[in-house]
């Protein structure tokens, strides 16, 4: 026997031994990333996880890490990362990332409506017309409320100053609007709930546009489900969440109070502040719980954001993958 084939079996004994308990330690730490915003268009995901169907849909031998962000940028940025796999988020930052890498899909929806424009009571706007050189809060700039803004605006020949118009558009997280129109700082906002509500009940806000008539009203696609696609190409993963996401949704719809209730429980639990009851059920009837998805609105959203030149192109075919969701749904 050739004296170096001992050490070439070792060799090859250690290198497999290697890589087996590299397979097996990679299959005792599964694990999912999801992410979402501590907020009530986020309801889908917080739902799916008090009522545990994330857990049950996953499994045991799953690990489920949560993730919350304030905005959709940070979101999109802890995507590519690799720190969120799936998770609610607005379509405007979903948008603005796949037109430089389409490795980000839509895969279901999860909340229409749900934002709204507030004036200040010291503007003295009552009109949209009124927003003329006007400084108004959005959530971050190319925000799903920053594109539905841009619409609302476009309707009545105003643009932002960045496009040669004389509106302001002021990045502030929606926590933050309510100390702004006190201090006078802005002059109107467009917000998610509950803060379009904590502005006119806490900061002498008039509602300028409610969810029915802003930009695409009750069709406005406000929170969608967002995966990569090597989440996507995890066919049981895939199949886990969406099956949890549609019993969120299914309970949501059936069951409205026990829903508000779990929400009010999980954001106090996740910021250590209470939301008022109140509060949370005027806001609450200012959203639709949804799996589906207007494609023509996601389309004319691209088509606004390419013209506001956050991105290059308004190509996004491919980004919206619901046949899994679809073939669920059908069971």
């Amino acid at each position: 026997m050739n004296k170096k084939q001992p050490i070439i079996v070792f060799i090859l004994l250690f290198i497999l031994s290697v890589l087996t308990a590299c397979s097996e330690e990679k299959q005792s730490t599964k694990e999912v990333n999801i992410g979402y915003f501590p907020n009530l268009t986020h309801i889908t995901t917080i739902v799916a996880l008090e009522n545990n169907y994330l857990t049950e849909a996953f499994g045991e031998d799953i690990k489920i890490n949560t993730k919350t962000v304030s905005n959709g940028g940070l979101f999109m940025e802890a995507m590519a990362t690799k720190s969120i796999d799936v998770g609610t988020v607005g379509p405007g930052p979903l948008l603005n990332i796949y037109a430089k890498d389409p490795r980000y899909h839509i895969i279901s929806g999860a909340v229409n409506g749900g934002a709204v424009l507030v004036a200040s009571e010291h503007s003295q706007i009552k009109e949209l017309a009124d927003l003329d050189g006007k400084k108004v809060a959005i959530p971050v700039i190319g925000s799903t409320q920053d594109v539905m803004l841009r619409k609302a605006l476009n309707e009545v020949g105003l643009k932002p100053t960045t496009n040669g118009g004389t509106v302001e558009l002021f990045a502030a997280a929606p926590a933050d609007t309510a100390t702004l129109f006190v201090q006078k700082s802005v002059d109107a906002a467009a917000t998610q709930e509950p803060w379009g509500y904590i502005l006119e009940t806490q900061a002498e806000g008039e509602l300028l546009l409610d969810w029915e008539s802003f930009a695409w009203g009750k069709e406005s696609t406000n929170t969608v489900v967002a995966a990569s696609k090597a989440f996507i190409d995890n066919k049981p993963f895939m199949e886990a969440y969406l099956t949890a996401h549609i019993q969120a949704v299914e309970f949501i719809q059936q069951n409205p109070e026990e829903s508000q209730k779990l929400v009010r429980k999980h954001l106090k639990d996740l910021t250590g502040k209470d939301i008022d009851e109140e509060e949370l059920k005027a806001a609450f009837d200012r959203l639709e719980v949804t799996t589906v998805v207007n494609e023509q609105v996601i389309q004319e959203m691209a088509d606004i954001s390419k013209e506001a030149e956050y991105i290059k192109s308004s190509d996004i075919e491919g980004m919206i993958q619901l046949e899994q969701l679809q073939l669920l749904e059908e069971k």
